[in-house]
């Protein structure tokens, strides 16, 4: 069996319509057993009291939003090279998706960083990048409601989508990039010096599965939406033209 099946519209739907009740059941269990878990049954910290817990909600959801515009990059490279439509619509789907987690990650950073840093926002390089990378989100998603062709839009969508890719790796590592800033480095390490203790470690990564499945439920919804709308298209344009 070939991955590129897959491509197949009629196959993705198939295939989707028994795994997405299963991802988005995971994704429930996992959200609720990793929120309540690190929201009420972890200690505080020792320096940022209960403040730390927001961790929960904001390193899941940042390190999503960058891992969307991943997926959304590698979905446009397979259009550009091989002109699967399922794979455009699912770079299309994951977009307003990676805005909200993008959303989620600058609130509760800005929720976090008033107590800790006594201001609501700094121009720090993560910060700004993460801001820039939002921004790209949203011309993105203007990108393909401005333009009536759907292979022009895949298209034009795309090489904004390799462009943008250069700020979702600045999101992510730039902390390594400028010393100066006042985001602090990775929470989650395969480095102990640099990692958070087991009590918040392991419920964090519950938290980090349930935004990973709750992902991929929403992508696969909104992309199985997105190919339904696109037959409706072509049936109104055969209407048309009868």
């Amino acid at each position: 069996m070939s991955i590129w099946e897959y491509a197949n519209p009629k196959k993705f739907m198939q295939t989707s319509s028994w795994a997405l009740p299963w991802v988005a059941g995971l994704a429930v269990v996992c959200l609720i057993v990793g929120l309540v878990w690190g929201f009420f049954f972890t200690p505080d910290d020792y320096k940022q009291g209960s403040t730390v817990k927001i961790f929960y909600l904001h390193v899941p959801a940042a390190m999503m939003a960058i891992n969307a515009w991943v997926m959304m990059l590698v979905a446009s490279l397979i259009w550009l090279v091989r002109r699967h439509h399922v794979s455009a619509l699912a770079a299309k789907a994951a977009a307003p998706v990676g805005l909200t987690f993008t959303a989620i990650a600058l609130v509760t950073g800005a929720l976090w960083g008033q107590p800790m840093w006594g201001t609501w926002w700094a121009w720090d390089p993560r910060l700004t990048s993460f801001l820039i990378l939002a921004l790209f989100y949203l011309g993105y998603i203007a990108l393909w409601q401005a333009i009536d062709n759907p292979d022009t839009a895949a298209d034009l969508t795309a090489v904004l989508c390799m462009v943008g890719s250069v700020f979702a790796v600045l999101s992510r590592y730039a902390v390594n990039f400028w010393n100066q800033g006042l985001h602090q480095g990775a929470s989650l390490s395969l480095d102990k010096e640099e990692n958070v203790a087991d009590v918040f470690w392991l419920p964090a990564l519950v938290c980090i599965a349930g935004f990973v499945l709750l992902f991929v439920a929403l992508v696969l919804m909104r992309t199985r939406t997105e190919i339904r709308a696109r037959r409706l298209q072509a049936l109104l344009a055969r209407e048309r033209l009868a």
